[in-house]
């Protein structure tokens, strides 16, 4: 919303993809925009982040989970630069940004008469998962809509089995865009109502599939887009899937396919 914002930057906490994207964002519209990354962020992403104009600042993501420095340091940013603070998923207008997605994909298959069966989405945060399942639900009412997690990440899927929003203490995963401490709160209403489950996945299964898809398809996928088809190589849901995300530094995918 350009009126609320006015000449107010921006700040917001990021892995490094929605940094990309707001930072864009800014660029277009001549907004000062301030990202507060992880100092282990993958190179690419902070490379195309800054080439959009955008200000970096970085906390240990090591220690956060002991010292809250990531959200500390975007409220500081926000009080000290009288900045608008963003949210990288829990926020209304996030979320139907990304509904734009589902409905490009929902539109794509009406063409060409296809229905959905299955429907399986990386979920962390929930931005991305709640605006593609209002999408799918809306175009594919019989479709199963399935979360995709990390194993060490699984705050989804231990929130649908307690019926309320869990909080993990410390998510660990090599699926850097999935770490969120747990789901947001304008995201969980939409979670709850339309993905029916969640399926965990190790990341040594998450390797193997990048691998898979780079050695048969020549596509090389960051780990948080390659783990909704370990899900499916593995067995553990049996349906085709598509694969999205490639903000991976070569030298740390070439060690992780060969793990």
């Amino acid at each position: 919303n350009l009126e609320r914002i006015g000449d107010h930057p921006i700040a917001a906490h990021s892995s490094g993809n929605f940094a990309s994207g707001i930072a864009f964002a800014g660029m277009r519209y001549e907004k000062r925009v301030i990202i507060v990354m992880p100092n282990d962020a993958p190179k690419v992403k902070f490379e195309r982040t800054r080439s959009f104009g955008a200000e970096i600042r970085t906390y240990d993501k090591s220690r956060d989970h002991e010292t809250g420095e990531r959200d500390r340091l975007t409220r500081e940013i926000a009080q000290q630069e009288g900045a608008i603070q963003a949210s990288p998923y829990d926020d209304p207008y996030v979320i139907a940004g990304n509904g734009v997605g589902g409905l490009e994909i929902v539109n794509e298959l009406r063409q060409h008469n296809c229905e959905v069966s299955h429907f399986l989405c990386p979920i962390s945060g929930g931005g991305l998962m709640a605006g593609h399942a209002l999408s799918i639900a809306d175009g594919f009412s019989k479709a199963q809509i399935m979360g995709v997690e990390p194993e060490d990440a699984g705050d989804f899927r231990e929130s649908l089995a307690a019926g309320r929003r869990v909080r993990l203490e410390r998510p660990t995963s090599i699926c850097d865009g999935l770490l969120s401490y747990d789901v947001g709160e304008h995201n969980w209403p939409i979670l709850q109502k339309h993905v029916t489950q969640s399926v965990l996945v190790p990341d040594a299964e998450t390797r193997q599939a990048m691998a898979w898809i780079y050695n048969h398809h020549g596509l090389r996928t960051e780990p948080s887009g390659a783990i909704t088809l370990a899900a499916a190589l593995t067995g553990k849901v049996k349906l085709d899937v598509a694969v999205s995300g490639r903000n991976v530094d070569d030298g740390q995918f070439r060690e992780w396919i060969s793990s």
